[in-house]
C-alpha cells in the first residue's frame, strides 16, 4: 500500500523510514510513501502558508489555498487516496481503525502545524480525523507517523510474523500479557514457573490470568469492556 505525508518538513519524517521493519517493507515493496509540501503549492509570492485567524487568537493558521491545491492534485493523481487528517480534536485512533485501514490502497496523512488548518480544508477534503491521545503537540508529523506505523503493521507481509499481531494488546479487549525471556533468574528475580514446563494450556490460561490483571489495573475502561464482551 501506499502512503503520502503532507507536510512541510518532510525531512522530520523521512528518517522513520531509514531503519528496521519499515525500511524493510520499503525494499520488499510492502509499502511505499512520498511527500508533499503545501509551501510548494503556495500562490503566495513570499511563499506564506500561514495566516492570522480571523477573529482573533493567539498565533498563526495555516491557510486553505496551499493545502486545498496539495490535496486535489494528489487526488488528481490517485483517485482512490484516503485523506486522513490527524488532529487533537478529533475520535480516538485505535488498533481496529489501523486495521481497517491497512486495507486501503492509498493513505494520505495530512500534518499541521502552527495553531492547526483551517477548517474549510477539513470540510471539505477529509475522508477521516484521528487523535492520537489528550495532548497537544508542536506539529501534525508524529502523529502522522504514528498512524502510518500502526497501519503499515497490519499490512500483509510487513512483519515476519503475522502470528505476532493475534496476541499483541488491544486485540481482544486486553492489554498483552506480561512476556519473558532468559536468564531464568536475573538478580534475584525469577521467570513465572509454570511458564518454564512446556504445557501450553497452561501457559495459554495463565497468560489470560496475567492479561486481566494488567488491564484491570493500567485500563480499567478496557477491562470493563472486555468482560462484558465475553458474557
Amino acid at each position: 500500500m501506499h502512503f503520502s505525508f503532507v507536510t512541510l518538513f518532510p525531512e522530520l519524517i523521512k528518517g522513520y523510514f531509514s531503519e528496521s521493519i519499515l525500511k524493510r517493507a520499503i525494499e520488499d515493496e510492502k509499502i511505499s510513501i512520498d511527500f508533499y509540501n503545501p509551501r510548494d503549492f503556495t500562490t503566495d509570492k513570499h511563499k506564506r502558508v500561514d495566516a492570522p485567524m480571523i477573529g482573533g487568537g493567539a498565533g498563526m493558521l495555516m491557510t486553505p489555498q496551499p493545502l486545498m491545491d496539495t490535496l486535489n492534485k494528489i487526488k488528481e493523481v490517485s483517485p482512490k487516496a484516503h485523506v486522513v487528517f490527524v488532529s487533537p480534536v478529533a475520535k480516538p485512533f485505535t488498533q481496529n481503525d489501523a486495521r481497517r485501514l491497512a486495507k486501503k490502497e492509498h493513505v494520505v496523512l495530512v500534518s499541521g502545524r502552527y495553531e492547526g488548518i483551517d477548517e474549510r480544508v477539513i470540510e471539505v477534503q477529509a475522508d477521516e480525523l484521528f487523535s492520537i491521545g489528550d495532548f497537544i503537540l508542536t506539529g501534525g508529523e508524529l502523529a502522522s507517523m504514528v498512524v502510518c506505523d500502526a497501519v503499515s503493521r497490519n499490512v500483509e507481509g510487513v512483519l515476519g510474523n503475522s502470528d505476532s499481531l493475534s496476541v499483541e494488546s488491544f486485540e481482544a479487549s486486553l492489554l498483552e500479557a506480561p512476556s519473558f525471556t532468559k536468564p531464568k533468574n536475573y538478580e534475584n528475580n525469577e521467570v513465572v514457573s509454570e511458564f518454564l514446563k512446556g504445557n501450553h494450556s497452561k501457559i495459554t490460561d495463565l497468560k489470560r490470568g496475567l492479561a486481566l490483571c494488567k488491564t484491570k489495573y493500567f485500563r480499567p475502561d478496557l477491562y470493563k469492556k472486555g468482560i462484558t464482551h465475553e458474557k
